[in-house]
């Protein structure tokens, strides 16, 4: 197990579009998971995709007790969700700051979908499906956002809410 580098906005494997994962419970498998938590956990990070460590597979994790990046929010279980779908329940968007692994030391504002039900499977072949809402729902739909070669600054409707964290801060926007 051991953190691997996280790809940054610009690099052109973020953008592409991640792979169905065809083969479960196998060593490679269950190396790539670890490897993605130690990777997450030493970024401070609530989720991670697998195509953020370059490797272009239907992978996402997310999750955690207390995280000092979102000090705030509720807890979310530690889940790995492989080929993951979901499905709006609330089509009401909702407003909040994010930020991103591979956008290091930025944020910005995102609208999105406040509840949501998703559900795939995990490394050993168990289902999960799971509502979400709020905090939950973000986190889960910024992970799917990458698996589909998207990164949240391309939702951001005003680059007027859009920056480094520190200046956001500094600013009194954040």
């Amino acid at each position: 197990m051991a953190a691997r580098p996280i790809l940054r906005l610009g690099d052109p494997v973020l953008r592409q579009r991640s792979v169905e994962v065809t083969e479960l419970d196998t060593p490679e498998l269950h190396a790539l998971i670890a490897d993605m938590f130690a990777t997450m956990e030493a970024a401070d990070g609530a989720g991670l995709a697998a195509i953020q460590i370059g490797v272009p597979l239907r992978i996402m994790i997310f999750g955690f007790e207390v995280n000092a990046r979102y000090p705030d929010v509720e807890p979310i279980p530690v889940t790995v969700l492989i080929n993951p779908e979901f499905e709006v329940l609330d089509a009401a968007k909702i407003g909040g700051w994010e930020g991103c692994l591979s956008v290091p030391g930025m944020r910005g504002f995102v609208r999105r979908f406040s509840h949501i039900r998703y559900k795939g499977v995990d490394q050993f072949g168990n289902e999960i499906a799971r509502e979400a809402c709020e905090f939950h729902a973000r986190v889960f739909q910024h992970e799917f956002d990458h698996l589909e070669g998207v990164l949240y600054p391309d939702l951001i409707d005003d680059p007027l809410q859009f920056g480094f964290h520190e200046e956001l801060v500094a600013s009194g926007i954040l």
